[in-house]
């Protein structure tokens, strides 16, 4: 168990990042050129990398091989959702310059839910030792639902928030600059950012259910868990506008992905009986994330020499 002092320091290296990205050097929401994008993802990676160093020094090896493990599981779940942001903002048509202020929102909404969900696991774990199946289940059954799907379809108008929010809350016709509120004709109204917002926030939940699972694979350790997925979590804004116009070229991440889910599903429901070490875990999903993203960038060389 890690003592109050930790979790009390993380937090603030946590709100110091959210106030330096948030309040000082995105103050006002605006599209992240490549070069801001670049350098933000690039900090908060080497970032995670002292912290992992931190436990190695002050926990050894072993904490600091399940924090990066963690946080390449989250990291490469962390994409595909971005994948899912995108086709979520196109279905919506929201225009660029909105979109920073839906992640700003969305990315800390995500903060406290993931805190909240990892809470929730560890208290299932240790009270049913039996819902480790039920993980490892849902793991190896969602990422060979990934690996048969051939597209992930966005159907906001059957989300039970959205519809909730549509049938209590009057809707603005259009978008109303970065409003998610407007006054009109004395009531107050929600413009379609709003249901955007709900769209983004409800889509981490499900991949959440996801995540938390993985990574409760790696480590039983909640400060662990929630250390590396708040991390991953971080740099999820400035990696949207890195990835946004580059998201075809990643052709094979979403198999890489699959396969993780189903590898560490099952790590997680044979753990009785044979343990993985958890370097052999990190060596295994560095070389599949490795291994997709040499094919895809290949592939896409390819098909551009071709056409």
């Amino acid at each position: 168990m890690h003592p109050p002092v930790v979790w009390l320091c993380f937090t603030g290296l946590v709100v110091a990042l959210l106030v330096l990205d948030l309040g000082v050097l995105n103050r006002r929401a605006h599209v992240m050129t490549p070069r801001e994008a670049l350098t933000w993802s690039g900090g908060l990676f080497l970032l995670a990398l002292g912290f992992g160093g931190f436990l190695l020094f002050r926990e050894g090896h072993h904490a600091a091989v399940q924090f990066y493990t963690g946080y390449l599981i989250e990291l490469s779940l962390s994409v595909d959702n971005l994948f899912v942001f995108l086709l979520i903002f196109q279905f919506f048509c929201v225009p660029a310059a909105l979109q920073p202020r839906v992640l700003k929102w969305g990315i800390l909404g995500a903060i406290v839910m993931r805190a909240l969900m990892v809470g929730a696991g560890a208290l299932l774990l240790n009270r049913f030792e039996w819902i480790v199946y039920v993980f490892g289940g849902v793991l190896v059954l969602t990422g060979i639902r990934m690996l048969l799907s051939e597209e992930i379809r966005i159907e906001p108008e059957r989300n039970p928030l959205v519809r909730l929010a549509r049938r209590f809350i009057p809707i603005t016709p259009a978008y109303e600059g970065s409003h998610f509120f407007v006054r009109s004709a004395s009531r107050l109204m929600a413009t379609p950012l709003l249901l955007v917002l709900v769209v983004i926030e409800w889509s981490d939940v499900v991949f959440a259910i996801d995540s938390i699972p993985a990574i409760f694979s790696v480590t039983r350790d909640p400060f662990i868990v929630y250390s590396s997925n708040v991390f991953a979590i971080l740099g999820l804004r400035a990696l949207f506008f890195v990835l946004a116009g580059a998201m075809e070229t990643f052709h094979y991440l979403k198999f890489a992905v699959a396969l993780i889910l189903i590898l560490v599903g099952i790590k997680m429901a044979i753990e009785h009986w044979y343990q993985v070490s958890g370097l052999l875990s990190l060596i295994v999903i560095t070389s599949v994330i490795a291994v997709a993203i040499v094919a895809s960038v290949v592939r896409s060389k390819v098909v551009s020499v071709e056409q």
